[in-house]
């Protein structure tokens, strides 16, 4: 009998904008995102007083929420000083189950002990729901100091049409979006690092979330955070999962750099590029490109 036993070894990350961490599995890699979370956290707890937390909706992430309710290994998580962020919520009611603030609410709102007034719904069926929620975030990121005033964690998925938060392809918000970004890579970026820090030259402050509806939205409507707020943000992480990502992984793997305005049209996670933080893709062996 031999004594030698396979090893499950994941394949080599792909050449993705800012780094890749590669697991097996979808188990592993929750643990990967789960860790890297709790260090993140406890770093802004003991540097600013809070941590600043925006997490996606959709049954990629959820295992990842219920694994920091039950495991052991993360019941120190700084939930006291935690506020929870949305990054895009479908315009439905809370109890709809399309709705990702109740899945989130669910499992981490009901279990962690988050105090209820720092967890932060967008309340999409309102009017104003993207103006209500901009405004709440500049409000309560006020509260730190010039330079502080971003958000520290923003969890991501992407779609098989690599479209992140709820910006799609071709998509109206998306299109908007990129009208800044087109005056930016002819003009210069503020060198300050915040949420307001946007085009020099620019009058308005850049929009932190913007509604995203009609053509080229899945429906139904969505209310997202923007490009803008994302890439302000201290770490973004980037959960993809299945065999169904792994040829979109492959064409973003294959687009020449830099990208343009054009390219992140088609392809929306190309948009994000951190002004002052830390891009990470986390990855399982199904949705890696074969060696």
């Amino acid at each position: 009998m031999s004594d030698s036993y396979e090893i499950d070894t994941p394949p080599k990350p792909p050449a993705l904008p800012g780094s890749a961490v590669v697991r097996p599995n979808v188990d592993a890699l929750v643990d990967a995102i789960a860790a890297d979370m709790m260090v993140h956290a406890m770093n802004c707890v003991r540097s600013f007083g809070d941590f600043h937390l925006a997490l996606s909706g959709g049954s990629t992430p959820l295992p990842l929420y219920k694994r920091l309710m039950y495991d052991p290994n993360y019941r120190g998580f700084p939930w006291a000083r935690t506020h929870l962020w949305i990054v895009d919520e479908r315009r439905v009611a809370f109890d709809d189950a399309k709705s990702n603030f109740r899945s989130i609410s669910e499992t981490i709102g009901d279990h962690s002990g988050i105090p209820p007034e720092q967890v932060h719904p967008i309340f999409a069926m309102a009017d104003d729901a993207d103006t209500a929620y901009e405004t709440l975030l500049r409000e309560t990121l006020a509260w730190r100091e010039p330079g502080h005033d971003r958000l520290d964690y923003v969890l991501l998925g992407m779609g098989a049409d690599a479209h992140t938060a709820s910006l799609f392809p071709h998509s109206p918000a998306l299109k908007q979006e990129l009208e800044p970004l087109r005056r930016a890579s002819r003009g210069k970026q503020s060198g300050r690092v915040s949420i307001d820090a946007g085009v020099e030259g620019d009058d308005a402050p850049p929009r932190l979330v913007r509604i995203n509806a009609g053509e080229n939205v899945t429906p139904p409507d969505r209310v997202t955070m923007t490009l803008h707020l994302i890439n302000a943000s201290r770490f973004i992480g980037v959960m993809v999962t299945g065999k169904g990502k792994r040829g979109t992984i492959e064409k973003l793997v294959a687009t020449p750099r830099p990208v343009t305005p054009d390219v992140i049209e088609e392809l929306p996670i190309l948009g994000l590029s951190p002004l002052g933080g830390t891009q990470r893709w986390y990855l399982d062996a199904d949705a890696c490109p074969a060696p």
